[in-house]
């Protein structure tokens, strides 16, 4: 028998940038079981303190149907799991479900008949039922559409953006069967205050997610390679880019680093499947491959304008200006900054790293550099500012100017600043 809307007892999978405002948003409406296998995390959570700087203390002191827990014998008064766990890609480009296969090993030791499972982390078409259904099925020894039931409702989650929530983002909903399908509509839009578009498959809401970002990649990589191309003739991208705008129907998408949990990550996902149905994808990869390279790119623009000036590339001190995957977000996982730092290491250049956003040991344990806390006035050859958080743009382009040596390039690679201080743009 299948669960109804008002019976559901909610535990969310998970509780990083994906989960915790999610339960957040569910637990003013039902009650709701945090849980996360990181036990440090529940222990920060239960102190009223978010590591990802999503959600405030007020906020974590204000709930009043949510408890977090690592412990998995909670979960046993659930009959509705929402698995919002991280798909990453490994080091060959190929989707990780590790976390996602680990997560439905344990929900499966607490299905119930009448339950249901929703996933809501990106994965390529087919996934759900393919392959997380069959160790749902083998570790509960139920049947599935029979004994327990699944829906998908991707993720919309944007990090760093206070103005975009879950609450004021349109989701897709889906369901196994129709009946579900409605169901997993009705449970969101209790919180969904913008409504959803309920999908007619599983299938069809996992596709719809993983394009939404690979559309936004590939046209990310046209304007790259114009920016590439441009500077090659000595052209500004931006005066372009604001000429072109002047068409109503122009996409206002700008040069820049390519990196975090979506548009680095989705189209691996979907060449990914392309390729095990015997298709070869050709502009998706292509645009990877361009996106994958800009780190790259910046790191030999630097050191081609500091040669231009006469300035001695070997141990030149270098401070990079962000390391977050997007401004005003404190995650440095996939950030396109790394390739930067790669690409100048190869130079044998000096490097400071500083955000204000980052967690300092995490930094330390990505690049083996402690970041700094305080800047050094009259010090640096080169400055890069790859990320275009709000408290660098207060800062000012005068105090970041102050921060070079006599002879300097500044590389601006997100227009954070309009001043002629600036030597370099992407």
């Amino acid at each position: 028998m299948i669960n109804k809307l008002k019976n559901l007892k909610l535990a969310i999978i998970g509780l990083g940038y994906v989960g915790l405002p999610l339960a957040l948003e569910f637990q003013k409406k039902r009650s709701v079981i945090g849980f996360d296998i990181e036990k440090k995390r529940i222990k920060e959570l239960n102190s009223y303190f978010d590591r990802n700087l999503e959600t405030t203390t007020q906020e974590l002191k204000n709930i009043k149907q949510l408890i977090f827990t690592s412990n998995e014998k909670n979960l046993a008064s659930a009959n509705c799991f929402i698995i919002t766990v991280p798909t990453p890609i490994d080091k060959s480009k190929k989707p990780d479900l590790k976390p996602l296969f680990k997560a439905s090993k344990i929900v499966s030791k607490f299905i119930k008949k009448g339950d249901l499972i929703i996933y809501e982390s990106t994965v390529y078409p087919g996934c759900v039922e393919e392959r997380c259904v069959p160790i749902l099925e083998k570790f509960s020894r139920f049947k599935f559409n029979q004994d327990f039931f699944c829906g998908y409702s991707p993720e919309r989650i944007n990090p760093g953006d206070k103005k975009h929530k879950v609450s004021n983002i349109k989701k897709i909903t889906s369901g196994s069967i129709p009946e579900i399908a409605s169901l997993v509509d009705n449970l969101y839009n209790e919180i969904v205050t913008v409504g959803t578009y309920k999908a007619p498959s599983i299938k069809v809401a996992e596709a719809a997610k993983v394009i939404e970002n690979t559309q936004r990649d590939l046209n990310i990589a046209l304007i790259n390679e114009l920016s590439i191309f441009f500077s090659k003739m000595n052209l500004d991208t931006q005066a372009v880019l604001n000429a072109a705008a002047s068409k109503w129907n122009f996409l206002p998408f700008k040069p820049g680093l390519v990196g975090g949990h979506c548009i680095g990550v989705d189209p691996y996902y979907l060449t990914y499947k392309a390729k095990s149905i015997g298709y070869n994808p050709k502009i998706i990869l292509a645009g990877r491959e361009i996106n994958d390279k800009m780190g790259n790119h910046v790191s030999s623009q630097l050191v081609a304008a500091m040669k231009k000036k006469s300035i001695k590339i070997k141990n030149a001190n270098i401070l990079i200006m962000g390391l977050t995957f997007k401004e005003n977000c404190a995650d440095i996982r996939n950030s396109g900054v790394k390739s930067v730092i790669k690409g100048l290491r190869k130079f044998n250049c000096k490097l400071d790293l500083y955000d204000p956003w980052a967690n300092p040991e995490e930094i330390k344990k990505t690049y083996n550099i402690y970041p700094s806390s305080s800047l050094t006035k009259s010090y640096y050859d080169g400055i890069v500012i790859t990320v275009a958080h709000d408290k660098f743009k207060s800062m000012g382009i005068e105090n970041i100017f102050n921060l070079c040596k006599k002879k300097h390039v500044i590389y601006d690679l997100k227009y954070l600043f309009t001043s002629n201080k600036i030597d370099l743009r992407l």
